[in-house]
């Protein structure tokens, strides 16, 4: 297996050039790349070409490696399936947005939580992601954008930047499942890339405990939970997590981490249907009685519920509801007072929109 640079502290990262026979300046210069997200070596030109080609038979540079990179017909979403060094394989999604450009990041490679509606869990948990796994994901996206274009990376958010400004860890996996290493990787984010807490948001099915666990860590991130129903019995029929963690103590949780810290909650919502024997779509979860059920959880508290158009997943038995019952649910959500709005998906035909994000070619 080899060396992944990325990984070694910076007197490693010295006594591995000098064991090479080569002066110490080259690790600072390798440094530099890294920290650019240099895919391989080849792109290093300002080290002698005897060198890269040594480096290339030993190290890799990141934890990550580019297998496959697919971009939407819109040329606004990037996917990118990722092989960490032991052979998993994770996704991570790139979004160019009016607002900047966000990097939807893996947590875990495969995902334990068996949500009956998403493509993630399809394969079931293979294992946590480290710090760097994570951070590495980011590199790979602002490598995208910039390359070697600019000397320095020093995101400031600002959406006219080619950089990376917004981090959204909703892809495979459940990041709460992963609280420690998460934790070390919003905190790298931003020391070392200057990304805003207010741009950074973590998402969870809902372990409550953990969820505490953010709020005595006391960042001011965004907190998303996906909920996909008001009560707990058709919540526990879709998402195996309700049999633990009940909608009362995942919201209790959840309403004391925005009112702790001033942030306003996300509540994402994915509206499904299903075929009946006639293969007649109806509506599962996105009812006039479940839009109401779910205004009363929401009455009172500063959230934003977000509602999801259910992405088609081969291997689930969900159907699309049409446009006119999803702006039903949401008339009846305004009308109640709750403030909420329908998520543009992107990236959808190649596979990248909520719920898609899967490891087609990863090893069973």
């Amino acid at each position: 297996m080899k060396t992944i640079l990325f990984n070694l502290t910076k007197p490693e990262l010295e006594k591995f050039v000098t064991d090479m026979g080569c002066p110490r300046f080259r690790a600072t210069q390798i440094s530099e790349w890294l920290n650019r997200g240099a895919p391989d070596f080849s792109v290093m030109k300002n080290l002698p070409e005897d060198l890269r080609n040594k480096l290339d038979e030993t190290a890799r540079t990141l934890p990550v490696k580019i297998v496959k990179k697919l971009e939407s017909s819109d040329n606004q979403t990037t996917k990118f399936l990722l092989e960490l060094n032991d052979g998993e394989q994770i996704e991570c999604v790139l979004m160019r947005t009016t607002y900047g450009n966000s990097v939807c990041v893996s947590s875990q490679a495969g995902c334990a939580m068996g949500c009956k509606f998403c493509a993630s869990t399809l394969l079931g948990l293979k294992r946590n992601l480290t710090i760097n796994e994570m951070f590495a994901q980011v590199l790979v996206a602002q490598w995208e954008l910039r390359g070697d274009k600019l000397k320095d990376i020093k995101p400031n958010g600002d959406p006219n930047n080619n950089d990376v400004s917004h981090i959204v860890v909703m892809g495979t996996g459940e990041p709460l499942q992963n609280t420690e290493n998460v934790i070390g990787f919003l905190e790298k984010l931003n020391s070392e890339l200057n990304i805003s807490w207010r741009r950074i948001t973590v998402s969870t099915c809902g372990i409550a405990p953990q969820i505490r666990e953010l709020t005595k860590w006391g960042r001011p991130i965004n907190l998303a939970i996906s909920l996909h129903a008001p009560v707990d019995e058709l919540r526990s029929q879709i998402m195996p997590i309700n049999n633990m963690y009940k909608i009362k103590e995942v919201l209790d949780a959840a309403f004391e981490f925005s009112e702790s810290l001033n942030r306003q909650l996300m509540i994402e919502y994915i509206l499904l249907g299903k075929k009946d024997e006639n293969g007649e779509t109806y509506i599962y979860n996105a009812t006039e009685e479940y839009a109401n059920k779910l205004s009363e959880l929401m009455r009172g508290h500063n959230v934003m519920v977000n509602l999801i158009p259910w992405n088609a997943v081969d291997e689930r038995d969900f159907a699309s509801i049409s446009g006119n019952a999803v702006h039903r649910f949401q008339d009846i959500l305004i009308k109640n007072g709750i403030h909420t709005r329908i998520r543009r998906e992107r990236g959808a035909d190649i596979g990248s929109a909520c719920g898609q994000l899967r490891l087609k070619n990863a090893k069973k």
